[in-house]
């Protein structure tokens, strides 16, 4: 891969790992709600499994839904009902004080296996292949999932710690109810593309 390539790969994948999106908007949240530490794992299941995703698309898992198209519409189906589940879940977490010891943020396995229901990943990880790596070889491949573990980090790094800030103004509990509640209509929001699609 020449440099001017790599540099448009890093740039592409950067500008579609740092939007909003469900991941950003769970780190965040997740930030607030349990600190950094407790993060964590969230932040590495994301930060290893969407480039272990871009890896298996890369290398073919697209042909299974060109052999069965119904297999999509079932995977979208899923990925809408998981969302709104999730938004549920964050907009009903506990408090700071009781979350330390009764919430539940995302698991290493849970947050990787977030990602091939998520519609932003499937997204992102069809289109930089597409320009990054359209010819489908082993090391193009690697390359892009290689790209994307450096900017994952920084971007679930970048999130997390914003969501970690903003828990000092989030102290008061009517406070969070409002972020959490927020969170929970933007994560929603991000399936606004994929049920309507645009047009043209």
């Amino acid at each position: 891969m020449t440099y001017e390539l790599l540099t448009a790969l890093f740039t592409f994948a950067l500008v579609t790992v740092i939007t909003p999106g469900p991941n950003n908007l769970m780190l965040m949240a997740s930030g607030a709600n349990f600190g950094f530490r407790r993060t964590l794992p969230h932040m590495l299941g994301i930060g290893i499994g969407f480039p272990t995703m871009i890896f298996l698309v890369g290398i073919g898992v697209m042909q299974v839904f060109d052999r069965w198209p119904l297999s999509y519409t079932f995977l979208k189906i899923f990925s809408v009902a998981y969302l709104l589940y999730l938004a549920w879940k964050i907009a009903n977490a506990a408090p700071p004080t009781n979350a330390e010891v009764t919430g539940k943020p995302l698991t290493f396995l849970q947050s990787a296996a977030f990602q091939w229901v998520n519609p932003k990943a499937w997204s992102m990880a069809l289109s930089a292949i597409t320009l990054y790596a359209s010819s489908r070889d082993l090391p193009a491949v690697m390359w892009v999932a290689g790209v994307y573990v450096c900017v994952s980090f920084l971007s679930t790094t970048g999130w997390t710690v914003l969501g970690q800030q903003m828990r000092r103004l989030l102290k008061n509990p009517s406070r969070l109810r409002v972020f959490n509640a927020l969170m929970a209509l933007l994560l929603v929001a991000t399936l606004i593309p994929v049920l309507w699609p645009a047009q043209g």
